[in-house]
């Protein structure tokens, strides 16, 4: 496994005498003496100096040497933190399993400031994959959407029609696609009808924005689109 041969090279121990070694690293390069003697100097005043300029100046020197020694664990840290907040100041049980409904808590952001919480309940999933927390805080009534990525999972989202992609077609409005009236690699004129939806009992129909040739189709007959959803593409005629 990459882990053990990993291990191998980054440690070549004197102690792993003989044929193991060999037969672990196999192709990997073998380094003589310690391994650390032959790497390069770190400059600690430009790696802080990088850090500050990515990461704003609140910046310790932990971070620095964190950052020295494991760059990508260090990064990933400051990606989660940035994302959602100082979760130090939490409890492990409540960064791990989060508070039961009901259950009330406090959590201290900085000495004399403590926040009173009380989780009340958990929304519904949306079609965006969120949910609606609701919880007091400091007596008073507050709610959030929360993205739930355990659900998203098994979901299946459309994509969006770019605008700045010419040949790209979205649907006008919400609907459901009744007829699709091109197929793959089909010339297309510009005005052609393409698709028709339906929408509170009335068809649309979406003509063709341009002169070229129909290279993907990304809805079927029944399929159900929101606004921008990408019906198909089409490469433009030169």
């Amino acid at each position: 496994p990459f882990s053990i041969s990993n291990h191998f090279f980054d440690c070549q121990l004197s102690l792993y005498d003989g044929c193991l070694p060999s037969q672990v690293l196999k192709s990997l390069p073998r380094i003589e003496g310690r391994p650390g003697a032959t790497l390069p100097p770190l400059d600690f005043d430009a790696l802080e100096a990088g850090l500050r300029l990515l990461h704003g100046d609140d910046i310790t020197e932990e971070d620095v040497m964190s950052a020295a020694m494991y760059p990508k664990v260090f990064e990933e840290y400051k990606e989660f933190t940035g994302s959602f907040g100082p979760v130090d100041c939490l409890s492990t049980r409540l960064f791990l399993d989060g508070p039961k409904i009901a259950e009330e808590f406090q959590v201290e952001i900085e000495r004399g400031k403590t926040l009173h919480i009380k989780a009340l309940a958990v929304g519904d999933l949306n079609k965006t994959g969120q949910r609606g927390v609701f919880f007091e805080l400091n007596g008073q009534l507050r709610s959030v959407l929360v993205k739930d990525n355990l659900a998203m999972k098994e979901m299946k989202f459309h994509p969006k029609a770019l605008k700045s992609v010419r040949g790209q077609v979205g649907a006008p409005m919400p609907g459901k696609v009744i007829e699709v009236k091109v197929e793959p690699g089909q010339k297309v004129e510009k005005g052609q009808p393409l698709c028709v939806l339906s929408a509170m009992k009335m068809e649309t129909v979406v003509n063709c924005p341009l002169t070229g040739v129909v290279t993907v189709i990304h809805v079927n007959t029944g399929t159900s689109l929101e606004g921008d959803d990408l019906i198909l593409e089409i490469t433009a005629e030169e």
